[in-house]
């Protein structure tokens, strides 16, 4: 089954929790802070894998997570990081976030973007000791790994794109002229999903790609061809196939337009692309009077009429494409971070939330006066402080972060 839009669940790995340790000896009833760090969790990352033809794994089982990390021990023994979950797309996915922002292109063999990043480990109290504190008795919880929800969108990575109504003869064609083998029958909407094929002749090659029939309206989401229509955005020619048979509805002329119409209507810079119009079925009686008015050129896959002086043709666009814009790259974008934190009334307490100002709380045993304190610090550095009373806190009001509530006291001190 062809599968080329999905929509996945991917979940960071968690940090492991840092411990609270001392090394003990005679005469030293506390001795030396000898806590160690959580172990990071693991990130899922999506990577371009030229072998993977399909979603289709992806539809069956859209939940990922990657490891947890462990925790922290005493003797300065620091957590294991959670294993990495790596997930292989094929090339030419595109990755959309939950709010619909385009976060990569994997167009290139190995490409990889990291999609959720595992959760920080937690220090332990040996990382607190400093000169004047040198037995700190607290130690840091793992940061959870967060859970988002992906769009995965593949686009056929071809050079050319064949395009035309249902039952034009795009799947004959292409079966002649590669090793691809297309489903053809003598119904509309034979093909309902794209077929890529490897073009060579005559020492040229090419990727050429068969996209399911448009009918008008396609752009609209009319027919099966809006669901292919993005196979067409990575195409650098656009090879349309006209059909001069009297059972198509509408005529070589008619169709031309139309299908213009729609590939412009679904994407403005895909109506630019290079184009090569054919006129199929060339054996048929009209067939070439009808290319000689349109200016295509006359096609038959039946008898190979014009077929080799088409995809001549064809590769001449493709190497004029590519000498205009060689570079064909996929991309990562790098996401802002956002705002640190934010704010909202909640019952009758303040709601804080945001990964800076959990980790600033993220304490084992914040019934530690030290450790208390230093969460207190934390988060008026951030600035929590500050917006509170913007927002119309005032000292005494609850305030929650995470499953931490507290009363809000403004005035502390911003030293650590």
């Amino acid at each position: 089954m062809f599968v080329d839009r999905v929509r996945v669940s991917l979940r960071a790995g968690n940090g492991g929790a840092g411990v609270a340790a001392f090394h003990r000896s005679k005469g030293r009833p506390k001795g030396r802070p000898t806590g160690g760090n959580g172990g990071p969790g693991g990130s899922v990352i999506l990577r371009a894998d030229p072998s993977v033809a399909t979603l289709l794994r992806y539809q069956r089982n859209p939940h990922h997570a990657a490891g947890s990390g462990t925790h922290g021990e005493g003797d300065l023994r620091h957590g294991k990081g959670g294993q990495d979950t790596v997930l292989e797309v094929p090339l030419g996915t595109v990755v959309y976030d939950d709010d619909g922002t385009l976060i990569a292109d994997l167009a290139e063999a190995g490409q990889e973007v990291v999609a959720v990043r595992g959760g920080r480990g937690g220090l332990g109290n040996a990382a607190f000791v400093s000169p004047t504190n040198r037995a700190p008795g607290m130690a840091e919880q793992g940061e959870y790994g967060r859970e988002e929800w992906f769009t995965l969108e593949m686009k056929l990575l071809a050079d050319a794109a064949l395009i035309g109504f249902p039952n034009a003869g795009k799947s004959t064609f292409i079966s002649k002229v590669s090793a691809a083998k297309p489903k053809i029958a003598d119904y509309p909407f034979t093909t309902l999903e794209p077929n890529l094929g490897v073009v060579s002749f005559d020492g040229r090659e090419f990727v050429l790609a068969d996209i399911p029939g448009l009918i008008e309206g396609a752009a609209e989401g009319r027919g099966l061809g809006h669901e292919f229509l993005r196979h067409t955005e990575r195409a650098r020619v656009l090879v349309i196939l006209l059909d001069p048979a009297e059972t198509q509805t509408d005529p070589p002329e008619d169709q031309l337009d139309i299908l213009r119409r729609e590939i412009a209507g679904y994407s403005a810079e895909l109506g630019r692309r290079p184009s090569l119009v054919l006129m199929g079925k060339s054996d048929l009686v009209g067939a070439v009077e009808a290319a000689q008015r349109l200016g295509a050129m006359p096609v038959s896959s039946v008898t190979g009429e014009g077929v080799r002086e088409a995809l001549h043709s064809i590769a001449d666009l493709v190497e004029q494409a590519e000498r205009e814009a060689p570079e064909r790259r996929g991309f990562i974008l790098h996401r802002p971070l956002g705002p640190t934190f934010g704010i909202d009334r909640e019952d009758d307490a303040w709601r804080v939330s945001g990964p800076a100002v959990e980790r600033a709380v993220g304490f084992a045993d914040l019934t530690l006066a030290e450790a208390a304190d230093m969460a207190a610090r934390r988060l008026a550095r951030l600035g929590v402080d500050e917006a509170l009373v913007g927002a119309g806190a005032i000292a005494g009001d609850e305030v929650r972060i995470g499953d931490l509530a507290f009363e809000f006291t403004p005035d502390l001190s911003e030293e650590e």
